[in-house]
């Protein structure tokens, strides 16, 4: 570990703040767009083929598996780019390789770990979500070839996390521009049979997007090799776990991956019951995803430059910066997402076009009621994001945790199942809890902020 005891570094102060937050957050704005275009090209294209009802039900299944078996990774990226950050902002680089190293080989090792585990549950968990058989085929041909290059999935997070967290957003952003580039030309050629290669439909989507995902960590790793951010290098030597780093990325990781397991048991319960509904209900919730995902990736972006800002703050032993960097963070999370959800729920019909929708069907009327709902949550939402980018990059994990199991398990499960079966208002009933419960969680994550005792969470790593 560096125990330089140089200076610490300037932290960004007042009406600069803001600038540094865009700056920081604009890249990681265009990547999280890119991600979710990645799947957006999918399911456009999915949406052509001969059967698309079928094929776009087995995709929304198929994804939410994903996303859910994508936890414990989720929690490994946000315990290292706390660390990293804070390791940044104590000026110790070679504390902030260390962390690389180990977190790129934990990555590994979970990476084998999820892969083996999901070829073995994919099929019945789907089955569980309520998928029918047919939905269920159609979810595997796409799952079995994403769990097997899953390794590239979960290291192309991790680098650009960590790259994050030492202030570089724009390299990651580069490297997904040509990653989506390359998986549009893959999917368009193995999905729908063009560029002389054969039709594979959803397998074809998938084999496409692990290539260029494949691509893109090859391109990152030589990258890292040659030292091109200050500071940073990747060594491709395994090295031996260090017990005490993995200690200390469990301890913020993770509350942070059960936060993921809630959110996702969240979502997990709104298939579940769409499915008992009608399964175009289903095909519209992941139509609507789509969405969501765009309308909540400036605010998600905002607050992933938030937690790097405040690593790197809390890091330097600036705690008053702490302050104004996530007051500035819902400022301009509370602006953005509310005018994008303002235009989702005016436009609501007008975004079908971007899936090939027909108007004046089941599919249609449920995806215009779902996105709408969607647009409603977007000002009260925005705060809490902006909070818990800041609490994540405190360490304050356990807090964001409390907070979600209050909102999701105890609110929104019971609350759908109440208003879309006992009170009869169907998927209308079951989407409707949603907004409510994110509702809270901003309002109890207010509470949080205002006390002082979150930005000494991380304190012991």
């Amino acid at each position: 570990m560096d125990t330089t005891t140089s200076e610490p570094p300037t932290v960004p102060s007042g009406g600069n703040i803001y600038r540094r937050l865009l700056e920081l957050a604009w890249p990681v704005i265009g990547l999280n767009v890119l991600n979710v275009l990645a799947l957006a090209v999918d399911t456009a294209m999915i949406g052509r083929m001969d059967g698309a009802d079928q094929a776009l039900t087995g995709l929304g299944f198929s994804t939410q598996l994903l996303f859910l078996l994508m936890v414990l990774m989720m929690g490994l990226t946000v315990g290292s780019v706390a660390m990293i950050a804070r390791a940044h902002g104590a000026e110790q680089p070679e504390r902030v390789n260390h962390i690389l190293a180990q977190s790129s080989a934990l990555t590994v090792i979970l990476s084998i770990i999820v892969a083996v585990l999901g070829h073995l549950l994919a099929e019945p968990l789907l089955r569980v979500l309520g998928a029918g058989p047919e939905s269920a085929e159609a979810g595997m041909l796409y799952l079995r070839v994403m769990l097997t290059g899953v390794v590239f999935n979960y290291l192309n997070i991790l680098y650009a996390a960590a790259l994050r967290g030492v202030g570089e957003t724009r390299l990651p952003f580069l490297i997904s521009l040509g990653m989506n580039l390359l998986n549009a030309l893959f999917n368009y050629g193995l999905i729908l049979g063009n560029l002389g290669l054969p039709a594979l439909g959803l397998r074809g989507a998938a084999i496409g997007t692990v290539t260029a995902q494949a691509i893109a960590v090859f391109t990152m790793v030589i990258l890292l090799r040659r030292d091109v951010i200050s500071g940073v290098h990747l060594s491709l030597r395994p090295p031996p776990i260090d017990v005490g780093l993995a200690r200390s990325l469990g301890r913020i990781g993770a509350p942070a991956a059960l936060d993921m397991v809630v959110l996702n048991a969240g979502f997990l319960s709104i298939i579940g019951m769409l499915g008992r509904i009608d399964d175009i209900a289903v095909a519209a919730h992941g139509v609507g995803l789509r969405i969501q995902a765009l309308a909540f990736v400036p605010g998600m972006s905002i607050g992933q430059a938030t937690g790097a800002m405040v690593g790197n703050a809390l890091g330097a032993h600036h705690p008053d910066e702490v302050r104004r960097i996530t007051r500035a963070a819902m400022v301009l999370c509370a602006v953005s997402m509310t005018t994008l959800g303002m235009i989702f729920i005016i436009e609501a019909e007008s975004l079908l076009g971007l899936f090939d929708i027909d108007h004046n069907t089941p599919l249609a009327d449920y995806s215009v009621m779902w996105i709408r709902l969607l647009g409603l949550c977007m000002p009260a939402v925005s705060i809490y994001i902006a909070l818990n980018g800041a609490f994540q990059g405190a360490g304050a994990t356990r807090l964001s945790l409390r907070i979600n199991i209050l909102a999701t398990v105890l609110i929104q499960i019971p609350l759908s199942w109440v208003l879309g079966f006992p009170l009869g208002m169907s998927a209308f009933g079951v989407w409707l809890a949603f907004p409510i419960a994110l509702g809270l969680k901003s309002l109890m994550g207010i509470v949080v902020y205002r006390s002082s005792g979150w930005m000494k969470a991380g304190d012991r790593v």
